[in-house]
């Protein structure tokens, strides 16, 4: 079939792999380094009671046939070598059908990994990359060209994420409308990055042109991936652009080095490079693609329907391995920032002096004088949550609890994910944990004071616990 191939996209499918393959590999390393503390036999939602409950059917995986935290460490780690591999270029010396194997291994462990890993793993980038990784099983090696259908279902992908973000931002809050929500989301956004105060600080003006750009590129532009060339190529660059621009803003995990990979792949590189000479690709090949295509049609009607409905919802799965998804972010902007801190002391008996002692995270805001750090594409999951759990106790009531009592056990899994231990050499007696209004310092109180933030104090969110009977007591909790 003559039709089935682009010769012309080689270099945007060997672009768009490598770029997919460096983020498996910080999804796998994310997975590896954090896994005991947040999941693990002894985590604060262990895997081994969330398989008790839930079934097959739930969330199929590598994990229903077995668990162990040794069992999950090879595979984060094994993952990761896959992704080395991959990166490195190794799909490219081997036979089509085994390229397409050492596609679908990481895939298929990582999506183990999601199924098991609850709260943890309920972000809308860890359904983008198994279905992007699901896609690029079947886009071939250097040995054929590159298949058009499945460009076009990446393009699909793209598309979704980027025109489901625009909507949900339209139907939902009302300043998205009013060009007025970067007035507040640099402040307010879950993990703000070294340049998230200078945004903040950009001119109001500015921030109004930048949500109306922000919606000609995610209502308008993605329209424009399903044109003839070069104006698709043109729509992917700018979708490029924009995702930069919320690299440099913010920590977003891998969700906006995911998009740029897909955009890229969307991008006709023949423009600049002739195409190497590549052989036609065998009909069992073509079979294979024509069926997977049928079946991303066919559990395309879900999300296709969600994107026309008035009760949009974002970051959906529709299928249990998460093969056709709907996305989207911020379809709401807080104007308040709310950071819940933690706290410790070694003093037995508490009274009104009693010294609290504060546990420092690695990313989400603690210490005024600290600067907000970098770490995107590199996912912190316990601080992403702690943003979640300022903003509703009820969310995080199922994992908070545990995570303060392994602050008293001085848990080595646990204190490995914070950037600072008040307590090295002993547990403390006591923790609590209370929430702070945090709004940026203005430019005279950052030069007089060295503080990026200022924090008021506004409720508790636990009142001090300590290890014992009472900590099974529902009132010690939020």
């Amino acid at each position: 079939m003559e039709w089935f191939t682009a010769d012309g996209y080689w270099l945007s499918r060997l672009i768009f792999q490598r770029a997919l393959a460096a983020v498996y590999l910080v999804a796998f390393l994310t997975a590896a380094l954090q896994f005991r503390a947040l999941i693990g036999e002894r985590g604060m939602l262990p895997v081994p009671d969330f398989l008790r409950r839930t079934g097959w059917r739930d969330g199929p995986g590598l994990f229903r046939l077995h668990y162990s935290d040794r069992f999950f460490a090879l595979v984060a780690w094994t993952g990761c070598a896959l992704a080395v591999a991959l990166l490195a270029g190794a799909d490219s010396y081997v036979p089509l059908w085994a390229a397409m194997l050492l596609w679908a291994l990481p895939w298929a462990l990582y999506l183990s990994i999601v199924q098991v890993g609850q709260t943890w793993y309920g972000f809308g980038w860890e359904s983008l990359l198994l279905e992007t990784g699901f896609l690029a099983v079947f886009l071939g090696n250097a040995h054929t060209a590159p298949p058009v259908l499945v460009l076009w279902l990446l393009r699909w992908v793209l598309f979704r994420v980027e025109f489901g973000a625009g909507l949900i931002k339209i139907r939902g809050d009302e300043c998205w409308r009013r060009l007025t929500c970067l007035y507040f989301h640099h402040e307010t956004q879950p993990m703000p990055g070294p340049l998230s105060w200078f945004f903040h600080r950009l001119p109001k003006p500015v921030h109004r042109a930048e949500v109306a750009a922000n919606h000609v590129t995610q209502l308008l532009v993605p329209v424009l991936l399903f044109t003839p060339q070069p104006v698709a190529s043109a729509a992917a660059g700018l979708m490029i652009v924009t995702q930069l621009w919320l690299v440099v803003s913010g920590n977003f995990a891998w969700l906006n080095w995911l998009t740029i990979t897909l955009a890229l792949s969307a991008v006709d590189w023949s423009l600049f490079t002739a195409p190497p000479a590549q052989s036609a690709p065998p009909l069992w090949y073509e079979i294979v693609v024509v069926a997977v295509t049928a079946l991303v049609v066919l559990l395309s009607y879900r999300p296709a329907r969600n994107l026309v409905s008035r009760r949009q919802v974002m970051n959906r799965s529709f299928d249990p391995l998460h093969l056709v998804n709907t996305y989207g972010a911020f379809g709401s902007i807080s104007r308040v920032r709310l950071e819940v801190v933690v706290e410790g002391t070694d003093e037995r008996v508490l009274h009104e002096g009693t010294v609290w002692r504060e546990y420092g995270f690695r990313g989400k805001p603690g210490d005024p004088r600290r600067m907000p750090r970098q770490f995107a594409p590199y996912h912190l999951r316990l601080d992403w949550l702690m943003w979640f759990a300022a903003l509703s106790p009820a969310y995080a009531r199922p994992w908070f609890g545990p995570f303060m009592e392994r602050l008293l056990e001085n848990d080595r899994d646990t204190l490995r994910l914070l950037r600072h231990n008040p307590f090295p050499d002993a547990p403390p007696a006591h923790v609590r944990a209370r929430v702070y209004r945090y709004r940026y310092t203005t430019w005279r109180e950052l030069r007089a004071t060295g503080r990026w933030w200022h924090r008021t104090y506004v409720r508790d969110f636990m009142r001090p616990v300590s290890l014992g009977p009472a900590w099974l007591s529902p009132t010690r909790r939020s």
